[in-house]
């Protein structure tokens, strides 16, 4: 099935589903991170993605585990050792995700300057509507 076309409803829901998985910044994070290091530890991801809590990356972790992106491998030590890794169809992903870093890290300060013009620009048009509703007042 081809997600060209987005008419077909099938097609949307199809592009939903997984964009919900692997389009929030965790998931890409930690797909990122293993397609980039190979198999890593939890604290070792936990520690390379800034910000991410336990919970969340717990979260994450098992979410992309139960889609068939992640390998969980429990080691029967003590304490136990349980190591991530990308499964076949995650290595997959490498290549689209590899390619929205790049131009992330390209394009982000185009985006930051885009967004500092708007919000000048918005502030100027609340400020002119602000003095219209004062002068209108009198």
């Amino acid at each position: 099935m081809s997600l060209t076309d987005t008419s077909k409803s099938t097609n949307c829901l199809a592009m939903s589903d997984v964009l919900n998985r692997i389009g929030d910044k965790w998931s890409v994070m930690v797909v990122g991170m293993l397609g980039r290091n190979g198999t890593l530890r939890f604290n070792e991801l936990k520690r390379m993605i800034n910000g991410v809590s336990q919970r969340m990356l717990t979260l994450t972790l098992r979410n992309l585990e139960r889609d068939g992106l992640v390998n969980r491998t429990i080691y029967p030590e003590v304490p136990p050792r349980v190591e991530y890794s990308l499964t076949e169809l995650g290595k997959t992903l490498q290549g689209p995700i590899s390619a929205l870093w790049d131009w992330s890290a390209e394009n982000h300060q185009s985006i930051v300057e885009a967004r500092a013009t708007y919000d000048a620009r918005e502030t100027a048009v609340a400020a002119e509507n602000h003095q219209r509703i004062a002068y209108a007042r009198g």
